[in-house]
């Protein structure tokens, strides 16, 4: 039952920073926050911080096992009344099982199982976050990219055992080979992890110089991601069952690929619509022009009408972005052209004479409002 006992000394919400009275999408937030913070791949050496968040997320960010979790603890001082109960001191547990009848009281805390299946019952794995980073084109128009996703694996040159080459284990000499140490109270049974091997129930003298006696390594696993068309900056994708591998033979988490669109020296985006600056001159602008300009699709024609003022926007319409792809593709945005009429730094005496020549002909007081 270690998955309710460890419910009963962590409190996840301080893991996430959150209060208890925290929405769906603030304990979301809060986790998408410390996971980029804590992430192995950004802070070298947070593994165990990164693995605390994730397992908590993964019963706070689901509604069902996070009103589970919240009654068990509510029910905390209650069982632990029980000879040490589950949140004693040393890793204590109480199995509710050996209590005949009354373990149907218990079991519907649990979701309907009674505690000796859930324990045997297999959990699933964590979900995983990673980025990934795409080019403007791509994250338009949508790809297949790769992400390396880094997890714990057999190690290689000790083949799990945790051992030198060439040195072995034994069974440990507390708990023989049990991993634990249990104390049989008559009714109830209450059960430690085994302090000498840490639960492991085989002892290293001779830790492997790779994992250090864990018998884990660190590795990169490489995981195929589609990208749909129209993706945006920091877009959450989810990739089901490629998260953390679950126990036994439980489910994988998920994994969620956060993404980071590059820029493009040509366009700007504001959701699905796209927009690009076209420069014209003041005659232009004054006298109205055809202008070329670039899409996705290739260069088109606009016209800029005459007397068109500087920033102003002109709309092409579904040149902008699609979103997904088949019968689930959004219609495509617009196209918005900022028109920014160039002012010359210098001018030649005859362009200066005709500037001087038009301005004469122009009638006065277009700043009276702002001068009054």
């Amino acid at each position: 039952m270690a998955a309710q006992r460890e419910w009963f000394e962590k409190d996840y919400y301080q893991v996430l920073g959150v209060s208890s009275t925290a929405t769906d999408k603030e304990i979301t937030r809060a986790y998408r926050k410390l996971a980029k913070q804590y992430h192995p791949d950004a802070n070298p050496g947070s593994e165990e911080r990164f693995k605390e968040i994730s397992a908590a997320y993964d019963v706070l960010g689901d509604a069902a096992r996070r009103k589970e979790y919240d009654e068990v603890r509510r029910l905390g001082p209650m069982a632990g009344g029980f000879g040490g109960g589950f949140g004693s001191p040393g890793g204590t547990t109480f199995k509710v099982e050996d209590l005949g009848d009354l373990s149907s009281i218990f079991g519907g805390i649990f979701g309907g199982r009674s505690p000796k299946r859930r324990a045997r019952g297999a959990q699933r794995g964590a979900d995983v976050e990673t980025e990934l980073h795409l080019s403007f084109a791509d994250a338009v128009h949508g790809a297949t990219a790769q992400v390396f996703v880094p997890e714990d694996v057999r190690c290689h040159t000790c083949n799990g055992s945790g051992a030198a080459p060439g040195t072995s284990t034994h069974t440990c000499p507390r708990c023989n080979g049990k991993g634990t140490l249990d104390d049989n109270q008559g009714l109830f049974s209450l059960s430690t992890i085994c302090p000498v091997c840490n639960g492991r129930g085989t002892v290293v003298d001779v830790p492997c110089p790779t994992c250090h006696g864990t018998g884990t390594e660190r590795r990169n696993r490489v995981v195929k991601v589609r990208v749909p068309a129209g993706v945006e900056n920091g877009q959450r994708i989810r990739v089901k069952g490629r998260g953390a591998p679950g126990q036994g033979t439980a489910p994988a988490g998920d994994l969620y690929v956060v993404v980071s669109v590059g820029t493009d020296p040509r366009f700007g985006r504001r959701g699905r619509n796209l927009t690009v600056s076209v420069p014209v001159t003041f005659p232009e602008a004054a006298l109205g022009t055809t202008v070329t300009v670039p899409t996705l699709d290739g260069p088109v024609t606009v016209r800029v009408p005459a007397g068109t003022a500087p920033g102003t926007h002109l709309r092409v319409k579904g040149r902008g972005v699609s979103a997904g792809s088949g019968k689930n593709a959004a219609k495509a945005g617009d196209l918005l052209v900022r028109v920014e009429v160039v002012v010359p730094k210098s001018l030649t005496d005859e362009q200066r004479a005709a500037l001087e020549r038009l301005a004469a002909t122009l009638e006065p007081g277009p700043r009276e409002q702002v001068e009054a």
